[in-house]
């Protein structure tokens, strides 16, 4: 299984970078993952919030193909455990999905037509994070949960 990050605008902050360039390296180990940054909107304050959230949902959908299984990171999804996490991405990849997209989308949310498409939500916490500190939570958890199943001792419970 091939895991993406699919994410609206770059990480400016050079912590977070590289914090997640840390998470990453070590997913190698285990799996094959990406992340794609697609870029901030030009001139998003002459859009109003549904042009943003369409124009964005454009962008997002050409990147993904029929036969992803995408997950959307939004505060509507299901919440899990790391353990639970962990037991998730494990049924996907018994259950032969190739690739999993996980997507974060813009500081607006998801257009309707990309919850149309995908296959599920995640939500990180019931707290509001920002989109950039998201991303390193994000790929950590991943990381942690690859951890779980080869029954390493990263993860304490």
């Amino acid at each position: 299984m091939k895991i993406t990050l699919l994410c609206i605008g770059k990480t400016d902050d050079q912590h977070i970078s590289q914090g997640i360039e840390v998470y990453t390296k070590r997913l190698k180990h285990y799996i094959s993952f990406q992340q794609i940054i697609i870029p901030d909107l030009k001139n998003s304050k002459n859009l109003t919030e549904a042009q943003q959230k369409e124009k964005e949902a454009q962008l997002i959908l050409k990147q993904i193909s029929n036969l992803d299984y995408v997950v959307l990171l939004d505060e509507r999804g299901k919440t899990y455990s790391s353990m639970e996490f962990s037991v998730f991405l494990e049924k996907q990849m018994i259950g032969s999905v190739q690739h999993m997209v996980f997507v974060i989308g813009g500081p607006y949310g998801f257009d309707n037509s990309v919850y149309e498409r995908a296959n599920g939500k995640v939500s990180l916490s019931k707290m509001t994070f920002s989109h950039q500190m998201v991303r390193l939570f994000f790929v950590e958890q991943i990381y942690r949960a690859f951890t779980i199943m080869r029954g390493e001792p990263y993860h304490h419970e």
